[in-house]
């Protein structure tokens, strides 16, 4: 069974740090979609703290358009979820692992989806390494 996520935490901030992770996924040619605020949604709502913490959907439309013209029940699994959030160390960025999504259902057994999801994965682990390539160079 696929790992649910792959993670790497940075030594940025966590505002630098979300703004090197939407770089590295354009130029993997994913957008984001939607931005979830955790720690301002759990103020607002509960009057909590929370860290900081969002959720970005993340979708390359060539992928997510072949998988959705392949199955579209793919659209219940979009966008992949990528999270960043500040822990002691720094900010850790955490990537779903698409091809774990598929393990939810019979979608695995649809050759065209699980070769999208297997694309995706691959370009959303170069986006990791690529955030470690920076950090590496002292960029």
């Amino acid at each position: 069974m696929a790992e649910l996520a792959f993670s790497l935490t940075l030594p940025l901030s966590f505002s630098e740090t979300l703004e090197r992770v939407t770089e590295a996924l354009k130029a993997e040619g994913f957008g984001i979609l939607t931005t979830i605020d955790v720690k301002a949604t759990l103020k607002k709502k509960l009057d909590v703290d929370f860290r900081p913490y969002q959720i970005l959907g993340a979708c390359n439309p060539p992928l997510a358009h072949q998988a959705l013209s392949a199955d579209a029940r793919v659209g219940l699994l979009l966008p992949c979820n990528v999270v960043v959030e500040e822990v002691e160390e720094g900010t850790r960025v955490s990537f779903l692992n698409p091809e774990a999504a598929l393990t939810i259902g019979d979608l695995a057994q649809n050759e065209v989806v699980r070769q999208v999801a297997a694309e995706a994965r691959t370009r959303l682990q170069r986006v990791a390494e690529s955030l470690r390539q920076l950090v590496a160079q002292g960029v």
